[in-house]
């Protein structure tokens, strides 16, 4: 629950700080899989914090998000945006804990 947790914040933190870059539109997928990857995270938190039966499927979603987020963040981590760099690591993380998770099930 802890990586989902910090990946959301730095999700929703890379999101924030890509509306202000000079050129909003190259950052738009960056922006969508932030806000997605945000809610999948903070959506596998709370179910796995009621021990729902779900929550090893919400998991693997979660999982598939974060690794498209990371896969996004790192394009633009290349050009040496730090919250990006950030958020693809904060994702990768937590793709790997919530893969773990889905497995042990």
């Amino acid at each position: 629950m802890d990586a989902c947790v910090a990946c959301a914040v730095a999700c929703s933190h890379c999101a924030t700080e890509c509306l202000k870059e000079d050129d909003v539109k190259m950052m738009a997928r960056c922006i969508q899989l932030d806000m997605e990857c945000a809610a999948l995270c903070r959506a596998a938190a709370e179910i796995m914090s009621l021990g729902s039966e779900y929550s090893a499927h919400l998991c693997r979603i979660c999982a598939d998000a974060c690794n498209a987020c990371a896969e996004e963040c790192e394009k633009h981590a290349e050009m040496g945006m730090e919250h990006c760099i950030k958020c693809a690591e904060a994702c990768r993380q937590c793709a790997e804990t919530c893969e773990q998770m889905a497995t042990a099930v």
